[in-house]
């Protein structure tokens, strides 16, 4: 089985609350905390001694940072069973939602892991889908989902996108508009690709715009992507043509449950980035390698890049695609999204 095929059933296993086994020399066999049904977790731990996989980041906010093989919060770390430790529990463990409100819980206990490589990857698979970076490690099953470590971390292997369909699409005040849907070969997320007039052979304007449900559809004005988003068909159009990607990337790559559980914590006095990294995630989980894979399909090498991010200009090129011009796309702030700019330009690197 190819290695976009292996990922995308593992990542649907997971979503479906079942067991994974990374194969090879450090064979693990684990299953989402969030996703797996006590009958399920009965068949796969029978004898309850399923230890819990946590992110490293999330190990530090449980004031574990002092223990041993907790202190770098890069590193997964693993505790041990206890008699206390069931689905409820360790889901209160992993959510930091509920930091604020539990009772203090514990003793925990880290354990060595002697699976490193593999209980990275494991985490990493729990990102992809959408799901908390936490997970029961339990014995192999017949069941499992079976992929090889090999299969996670081979850097030179990149996504690539399946075109689905394609039609015209009448926009107000806008050029003629086609739009496409592409698939990702690994994770299975579906892409959208507007492509706005004609850009006759000049490098087009193109958007990077990462799925915002709150903002997009409702009008949130906790970010300013809904404005963003609008703001950059304008512009695409006025320049008489380029694309507009819309990556399903909810949530600076982390999904919309858990930027859900961010706003929580914001709500509680963190910001963006230090939401994102109570929860065991990066402050930014999008990659632009789909992104990359679509402008090729779409016979683009080269792009005038609307944003305020260097990183994306960096990941796009680092994918082969030549940014000729980094043009700004700046929104007015409001009272509720004011300190949230200010951290995206403080901590995350945007320009001003």
């Amino acid at each position: 089985m190819s290695r976009e095929h292996a990922v995308e059933r593992a990542i649907a296993a997971l979503r479906t609350g079942r067991a994974v086994t990374i194969e090879g020399d450090e064979p693990l066999s684990f299953v989402s905390i969030e996703t797996a049904t006590s009958e399920a977790l009965k068949t796969l731990d029978p004898k309850a001694k399923a230890q819990l996989l946590l992110s490293g980041r999330r190990a530090a906010a449980l004031s574990l940072a002092n223990e041993r093989d907790a202190a770098d919060p890069a590193e997964p770390v693993l505790l041990a069973r206890e008699s206390w430790l069931d689905g409820k529990a360790a889901l209160t463990l992993a959510d930091p939602a509920q930091d604020f409100a539990r009772a203090p819980i514990g003793p925990l206990h880290p354990l060595p892991i002697d699976t490193a490589d593999s209980a990275k990857a494991a985490l990493a698979l729990t990102r992809a889908a959408g799901l908390l970076p936490a997970a029961w490690v339990v014995q192999a099953n017949d069941g499992a989902v079976a992929i090889a470590l090999d299969q996670l971390t081979n850097e030179n292997l990149r996504p690539e996108v399946t075109l689905l369909s394609r039609a015209r699409l009448p926009l107000e005040d806008m050029p003629d508009t086609q739009i496409f849907a592409f698939r990702g070969s690994d994770d299975g997320q579906e892409h959208v690709a507007l492509l706005v007039g004609a850009f006759g052979g000049k490098p087009p304007l193109v958007r990077l715009h990462s799925e915002c449900l709150t903002g997009d559809v409702f009008g949130s004005l906790k970010c300013d992507c809904g404005p963003q988003l609008k703001e950059a068909l304008r512009l695409i159009g006025e320049s008489g043509g380029g694309v507009l990607l819309y990556l399903r990337q909810e949530g600076r790559g982390i999904g919309l449950a858990n930027k859900l559980r961010a706003y929580a914590l914001q709500d509680r006095g963190l910001d963006t980035v230090d939401a994102n990294l109570r929860l065991g995630f990066s402050d930014d989980e999008r990659e632009y390698a789909h992104a990359a894979a679509i402008l090729r399909q779409l016979g683009i090498d080269e792009v005038r890049l609307l944003t305020n991010n260097p990183n994306k200009v960096a990941a796009l090129e680092a994918e082969g695609i030549r940014v000729a011009e980094r043009v700004a796309h700046h929104m007015p702030a409001n009272p509720h999204n004011a300190d949230y700019l200010d951290v995206k330009r403080s901590k995350s690197g945007h320009l001003a």
